[in-house]
């Protein structure tokens, strides 16, 4: 680690799109391409804010979509870092759509990043240490911490039972 510190709020970041028709599908729904994007963005924009360096994806955890996001909804990404390593950062993102006709929102997906800070050159560089001074820093980070580890519990089950079958 280097001798720096950041805090939750510095890497928090938002996005907001709109559904367009190149977006959708043949039933006028956000392709999960497009989703995916957008959050790899959001997600690689809130690891750079933290870190004040270039970053490349390491991985994304499992996506569920929950729900459909319409032609025409806008789309609110939201991530924040909730965990690093020595140069890896792990980035909570959410998606939410919103109907501004009906002023409604729902939560489509969320899903867990890991980002690796990297120099000009490429080469992985240290990241500063997490802190979160606000209690609601506090509480992100550990609901991020328990909702990553239910998935990843979920996740081990399912493929516990699909070896099973």
């Amino acid at each position: 680690m280097t001798d720096e510190t950041a805090t939750l709020a510095e890497s928090h970041t938002e996005m907001t799109e709109m559904v367009l028709p190149n977006d959708t599908n043949t039933h006028g729904r956000a392709l999960g391409g497009v989703v995916l994007h957008w959050m790899d963005v959001c997600g690689a924009i809130s690891a750079m804010r933290f870190a004040n360096e270039g970053v490349v994806t390491a991985s994304m955890e499992h996506v569920d979509f929950k729900r459909p996001i319409d032609l025409g909804e806008v789309v609110v990404v939201e991530a924040y870092v909730y965990d690093v390593g020595r140069t890896s950062l792990d980035i909570a993102v959410e998606v939410r759509a919103e109907n501004p006709r009906t002023d409604t929102e729902h939560t489509a997906t969320t899903s867990f990043f890991t980002f690796v800070a990297v120099d000009d050159e490429g080469t992985p560089t240290p990241v500063p240490d997490l802190e979160c001074p606000t209690e609601g820093e506090r509480r992100l980070r550990e609901a991020a911490l328990d909702d990553r580890a239910a998935q990843l519990e979920r996740l081990v089950e399912e493929m516990e039972s699909y070896r099973d079958r």
